[in-house]
């Protein structure tokens, strides 16, 4: 399946590789071993793929004798017959798939980069936590690239539509709407995309028995993965972890979305469970959205870390998730939703899709919230903000308002408006219907929030 992610490592290939590793980070089962090896196989005479995850004795001894300077002839012999591969000087490529599982490999990229002989690709998984990084060297030659799972354009590469997203990109390019057929269109997609989600699994199911309970079986796969990674590598906060990334779909149902560590556990603080948020955060299976203080460019300066939103990395499997105490009736859960037609709080689906969507185009999350009991112009919460690319001297942050159903309130975006005019770019309204511009507001089909 195709990854716009290719085109990253065939730039890096071509300019960045003589002096240079990639490292590819991102969460469990997104596909960076598939595309990282697919890549080898198209854009080198020959590769070697090790995977740490499943190395025996026998070849982790040769990194352990050999993976030194003065043996770097051996230990190219030695890997090439051991994985019986031949290596040709400038093109052939290594890959230390899942490197976190042996750091000494990552420290050695330096070495490795600096001898010029060979291209070299790490992948990883918790690869920045601190277990796993606090008795190496991170090399400087090792630049890292975020990956994450496929994004609503894939996901319709997939299924066969390739020209839909450049269409729908130059409709909103010349502010028009896509007319009745072709919004209905997308947006059945869209809802097809919310629920298999964007794992390669679980859209490799869809596309070959677009059978929903394959769907399912895929996504709880990975649902169960994340979950015993929790308790294998996350230690002491193992625990704490586990009882947050349970409570997420609870709480993404509840109007305010702001995450309240209160509610997993009777008067905790955030400071209690710090240790567990960090490394959900790091191990990248959540997407964190912090509260900005004040609308301005200098959104990453104003974060309160005390009051956020935690969002599941992919919405299918927060779906999948929700439901966990009853997988049996998915099939028909997921066909009344593709109807319209299920009595469920959308709005944490929807919320999450968009959260998704933002972050696949590597943005940080950031949304906005104040309350005043004495004054309710300055009450409000918008969703999420976003910084245009280029800056001005004013108006650089767009207030994003996602709204799942037909009927809702503008009130909060209205109030924001009224006072952070100096700060407020073009504000939108992520919403079901069609393109449409109205009193200054643009109403954004929900399809078109990963073009923002």
């Amino acid at each position: 399946m195709k990854r716009k992610i290719y085109s990253e490592l065939r730039d890096w290939k071509e300019h960045r590789s003589t002096h240079e590793a990639l490292l590819i980070e991102g969460a469990r089962r997104i596909g960076k071993s598939y595309i990282v090896e697919e890549f080898a196989k198209q854009e080198y005479k020959s590769y070697i793929l090790i995977d740490f995850s499943k190395i025996s004795l026998e070849q982790r001894d040769i990194f352990e004798k050999h993976l030194n300077k003065k043996d770097l002839d051996i230990f190219f012999r030695l890997i090439a017959l051991e994985w019986g591969v031949k290596l040709y000087p400038r093109q052939s490529l290594i890959i230390f798939d899942e490197v976190q599982k042996y750091p000494k490999a990552r420290e050695a990229v330096k070495m490795l980069v600096e001898d010029h002989r060979y291209d070299y690709i790490e992948t990883g998984s918790l690869v920045s936590i601190r277990r796993n990084t606090r008795n190496i060297l991170i090399p400087s030659e090792e630049r890292s690239v975020p990956m994450y799972p496929m994004d609503f354009e894939e996901f319709l590469w997939a299924v066969g539509e390739e020209e839909l997203m450049p269409y729908v990109a130059d409709c909103m390019t010349k502010q028009e709407p896509l007319q009745t057929s072709l919004h209905c269109k997308m947006m059945l997609y869209l809802r097809t995309y919310m629920i298999v989600g964007g794992m390669p699994q679980a859209v490799l199911a869809w596309k070959d028995t677009q059978d929903f309970d394959a769907v399912d079986k895929a996504k709880r796969l990975v649902l169960n993965l994340y979950r015993n990674d929790i308790y294998q590598y996350a230690g002491v906060h193992a625990e704490k972890a586990v009882k947050i990334w349970d409570a997420i779909p609870g709480q993404l149902q509840k109007r305010e979305k702001r995450f309240r560590i209160g509610k997993v556990k009777r008067g905790a603080r955030t400071r209690d469970f710090e240790g567990a948020l960090f490394w959900l955060r790091e191990a990248q299976i959540v997407n964190f959205c912090v509260a900005a203080t004040e609308p301005s460019v200098g959104l990453g300066l104003n974060e309160d870390d005390m009051r956020y939103k935690i969002y599941l990395n992919d919405t299918g499997l927060l779906l999948s998730h929700a439901f966990s105490e009853d997988s049996r009736s998915m099939n028909e859960l997921y066909k009344k939703l593709m109807l319209g037609k299920l009595e469920l709080n959308k709005g944490m689906l929807v919320e999450n899709l968009v959260a998704q969507m933002l972050r696949a185009t590597s943005k940080r999350l950031f949304f906005f919230a104040t309350n005043d009991p004495n004054n309710s112009e300055n009450t409000m919460e918008i969703d999420f903000l976003i910084r245009k690319p280029q800056i001005t001297n004013k108006h650089n942050i767009s207030p994003i308002e996602v709204k799942s159903t037909q009927k809702y309130s503008l009130s909060s975006l209205t109030r924001f408006m009224t006072k952070y005019h100096n700060f407020a770019a073009t504000p939108y309204i992520v919403h079901s219907g069609d393109f449409k511009t109205c009193e200054g507001l643009v109403y954004l089909p929900l399809y078109m929030a990963p073009l923002l």
